[in-house]
């Protein structure tokens, strides 16, 4: 069997002092490693799952229609352009979410379908993600990334730990995946040997192997290493900038200005700026290879943040899912506008005959419908085509389907990984539809 480290082996990766960079798909050279599931030098199927908390509007959330001609509603509007590589799927549930009728016992077995302890207790299930990255994980530098944008609440709430609405993706039943809320730390994780603040710049030490690379490569593919590599630079020093300005996040404070130093590489403070530096970061992820799988939750359930960027910064997302304003339908939107944004990105990253997107899958979902705690039918949206597996454009729905469980749904994405089980949590009947 051949191990981790002699798959990163076959892989070619630029190097520096501390740095090892890995380099995206190219026609002129054999990057992917020597898996056999997969042709030689084909783009590998990666999984993206992307959350936010508290559901969406009631009377928006919605898709009619198929391919070019289908219909979204305004929630899903910022999709419009992907639509015929996106499946709206309706009717999904989670039967032991509906146990506790709270954010926390909603969310916290949302990716698994486990039951959840209660009392205070920590106790759910590991996650199809973490399953897939214990699986696929040895192949690429980073086994799974899970990003964050809202940090942990560690208390208790209804006899139910609110870690559990702060947490979608579980490393082992008992584990929740610690979240990386800080995007140079991310950066550094996917890019240096050690994850330590305030080194020189990731480029300026591998630019001596990357000239080598380039002089052995197709002219088509050196534009590709150079677009790569300035999208990298443009990252680092958006990171850099993003700790020196921003409004803070929340109420307007008694101060205009900090009385205190700012801490250095910390997180951004304008909320929009921390969630697309972390979109950029799951998208260079994916287009170096350096891990296949990706979970970015973009706030908590029972989620505390406000919008000033948005100038909804009048009430926390958790109160504002409790109506059906133009604001919280902006609010819904602002969330969708970063599913779309990492969309587009992707599908413009061509990799052989397909494009990262098509090789790619992104689940977008919520632990309940809208913010009154309504579990039965859950929101679900996937882009992407999975290396050709899945076709999109389509609305999928399962209202009536006796099987309807998010589980299922699971099981047959991680059927296009080539990761084949017979059950995973409460399903032993892959979605047929997908």
């Amino acid at each position: 069997m051949i191990d981790r480290n002699t798959l990163l082996e076959r892989r070619t990766f630029l190097r520096g002092v501390g740095v090892s960079m890995a380099l995206p798909w190219l026609e002129s050279l054999d990057v992917w490693g020597g898996e056999t599931l997969r042709r030689p030098n084909a783009a590998p199927v990666r999984l993206a799952v992307l959350f936010s908390g508290n559901g969406f509007h009631s009377r928006e959330w919605w898709a009619r229609g198929a391919g070019k001609n289908m219909e979204l509603g305004k929630v899903l509007a910022p999709l419009h352009p992907h639509r015929e590589k996106l499946l709206f799927l309706k009717g999904l549930y989670n039967a032991e979410a509906l146990k506790g009728n709270i954010h926390s016992s909603q969310t916290g077995n949302l990716l698994s379908g486990a039951p959840l302890a209660s009392g205070g207790e920590i106790r759910s299930g590991t996650s199809f993600d973490q399953l897939l990255a214990q699986t696929h994980g040895r192949s690429t530098k980073v086994p799974s990334l899970v990003l964050g944008c809202e940090k942990s609440n560690p208390s208790v709430h209804k006899n139910y730990s609110m870690l559990y609405s702060s947490h979608i993706s579980w490393t082992s039943p008992t584990t929740p995946t610690p979240l990386e809320l800080f995007p140079a730390l991310a950066f550094d994780r996917l890019f240096k040997d050690e994850v330590r603040q305030g080194d020189e710049s990731v480029l300026d030490s591998v630019l001596e192997d990357a000239r080598d690379v380039r002089r052995a490569i197709s002219t088509s593919d050196q534009r590709k290493l150079d677009e790569y590599l300035d999208s990298v630079r443009e990252v680092e020093q958006r990171i850099e900038r993003a700790g020196k300005r921003g409004e803070l996040q929340g109420y307007r404070p008694t101060l205009e200005k900090p009385n205190i130093p700012r801490p250095a590489d910390g997180i951004p403070q304008d909320i929009g700026e921390h969630m697309r530096l972390m979109c950029d970061i799951l998208v260079l992820a994916f287009q170096t290879d350096t891990t296949r799988v990706c979970t970015l939750k973009l706030n908590n359930d029972h989620s505390s943040l406000r919008f000033p960027n948005l100038g909804v910064d009048y009430m926390i997302h958790h109160l504002l899912s409790h109506s059906d304003t133009d604001d919280w339908l902006k609010v819904n939107q602002f969330f969708l506008k970063q599913v779309a944004y990492i969309a587009a990105r992707l599908d413009a990253i061509q990799e052989g005959e397909r494009t990262a997107l098509d090789n790619s899958m992104l689940m977008y979902c919520s632990s309940m419908l809208t913010g009154g705690h309504d579990a039965t039918k859950l929101p679900v949206v996937l882009l992407g085509g999975a290396g050709g597996k899945i076709k999109g454009g389509r609305v999928l729905d399962h209202m009536n389907d006796p099987n309807r469980k998010m589980c299922s749904l699971f099981l047959a994405l991680l059927d296009k990984a080539d990761v084949h089980l017979k059950q995973f949590g409460d399903s032993n009947e892959p979605l047929s539809s997908v």
